[in-house]
């Protein structure tokens, strides 16, 4: 009657599991699918941090003109109308007086000014490129910018199938401790066995069933953090990755490696940009020596009204207001004879900020070199380690096989059982590791090299 009650139990077991498993297939049906190209596409259209270094790099791309290097005339119109009221009390030879009081005279101009640099020194040139340089820095800047977003995307893209591959993992763990309870409580029925043992089975199953629920933690951060960096505006959205396993590529060289890290970089070729731009700053900076030319022209009205108007021979009033128009021309030559030393000390600054410039690509450049020898040796390491677990995993198997029907049969211990499944989940457990340290490797590889955009 009891064994009758535990099968019925079992079945009900069974049961739930299905319908459990009907609802989530129904779950999975809904929700979208993302491989790894429409994760790492939609990341560069809608990240926040990606828009800012475009704008960026369209803000340096706007102040490419030649107004703003100094090669356009300048042109400035001028206008003002004004008056006063006087009131004026004159003492004259003769002891009389004259008053005059609330005398209106009305002012007014306008003027158009126009000046246009002939020669500065090679100022203008100078600026000219250096304004090409930074519309260069900035797209170096906005590409970087894709770059880290991209290696980003693909590093959490796989760790989330790495945390999928775990909860797979703990799910196995699970159905082996629940297969031992069923053996031990068939056994414990029929009396072959002692209720400690199917006590110690149960305790099992519910250490790796919890372990399975904090599982599910961990996959729930990762699907959030990769929704972050795709800027998804539902962050709550159910989505399902297309790939459900770790692939590397094993081929990966050196040398080749090597040979596109010091033409592609993007690292390296803003810390040759910043060197330029030095060289840059100091010509500008030397062109304050050389004379300057300049053209300059104007056209100014003058308008004056008098309230009272002077007075003529016989006593009429001869002017009452009057117009001036004037045209001037010039060209301005000028040299700076004695700034108080000062272009002297920016040149001395500009030379030592050059050198500067200098040591910090140099020092940019060691630092990749030796990154990428030191990623590249984590690299093929970790290819030896995935063939050796590859290995210690399909011994695991067999040998969890022989020792679960040597279990059934009576000539294992629970314990050594539980060792035996211990050693398979954790060889399970380091062959997904493995495969996902390989993988990051593979990922800075392809970053440092400029190949990081492969994966779009």
């Amino acid at each position: 009657m009891l064994l009758m009650k535990t099968r019925l139990l079992l079945n009900m077991k069974i049961s739930a599991a299905a319908i459990l498993f009907v609802l989530c297939i129904g779950n999975i049906e809904a929700q979208e699918i993302y491989d790894l190209e429409r994760c790492v596409v939609t990341a560069l259209e809608q990240n926040f941090a990606v828009k800012v270094a475009r704008n960026n790099a369209q803000m340096a791309d706007n102040n490419v003109t030649l107004g703003n290097a100094g090669f356009l005339p300048t042109l400035s119109a001028t206008g003002r109308f004004g008056g006063n009221v006087n009131s004026t009390l004159q003492n004259m030879n003769d002891g009389t007086q004259k008053e005059t009081n609330g005398v209106h005279n009305t002012t007014g101009s306008a003027g158009i000014d126009f000046s246009m640099p002939l020669f500065s020194g090679f100022n203008v040139q100078t600026t000219w490129q250096k304004l090409g340089e930074l519309k260069q820095m900035g797209e170096l800047n906005s590409q970087m910018a894709m770059e880290n977003l991209v290696a980003q995307i693909v590093s959490e893209y796989y760790y989330y199938i790495q945390q999928l591959n775990y909860r797979n993992n703990m799910k196995y763990a699970v159905s082996l401790s629940r297969e031992r309870v069923r053996i031990d409580e068939e056994r414990y029925l029929l009396g072959s066995s002692s209720k400690l043992e199917l006590l110690q089975s149960v305790v099992y199953l519910n250490a790796d069933s919890s372990r399975l629920a904090r599982q599910n933690e961990a996959i729930l951060e990762s699907a959030v953090q990769l929704q972050k960096l795709m800027a998804l505006e539902n962050l709550e959205e159910k989505i399902q990755l297309a790939d459900t396993s770790i692939m590397v590529n094993p081929s990966l060289m050196y040398a080749e490696l090597l040979a596109k890290t010091m033409e592609l970089n993007t690292g390296l070729q803003l810390a040759q940009k910043n060197q330029e731009i030095s060289e840059l700053d100091y010509k500008i900076i030397a062109s304050r020596a050389y004379p300057y030319l300049n053209l300059n022209s104007g056209y100014g009205y003058g308008y004056r009204g008098y309230g009272t108007g002077t007075l003529g021979e016989y006593g009429e009033r001869s002017l009452k207001n009057q117009h001036n128009r004037t045209f001037d021309y010039g060209v301005t030559l000028g040299v700076d004879i004695f700034d108080g030393f000062n272009r002297r000390r920016e040149k001395a600054n500009a030379t030592i900020e050059i050198e500067n410039r200098k040591y910090r690509y140099q020092e940019v450049e060691q630092d990749i070199k030796a990154e990428l020898l030191t990623v590249y040796y984590a690299y093929k390491n970790n290819l030896g380690l995935l063939q050796l677990e590859e290995q210690n995993l399909n011994v695991a198997r067999e040998n969890l096989e022989i020792a679960m029907e040597r279990y059934r049969l009576g000539a294992l211990s629970g314990l050594e059982l539980r060792e035996v499944q211990k050693s398979l989940l954790d060889a399970e457990e380091r062959l997904i590791s493995v495969k996902f340290r390989t993988k990051l490797a593979e990922i800075s590889l392809l970053q440092m090299a400029g190949r990081i955009m492969e994966y779009v």
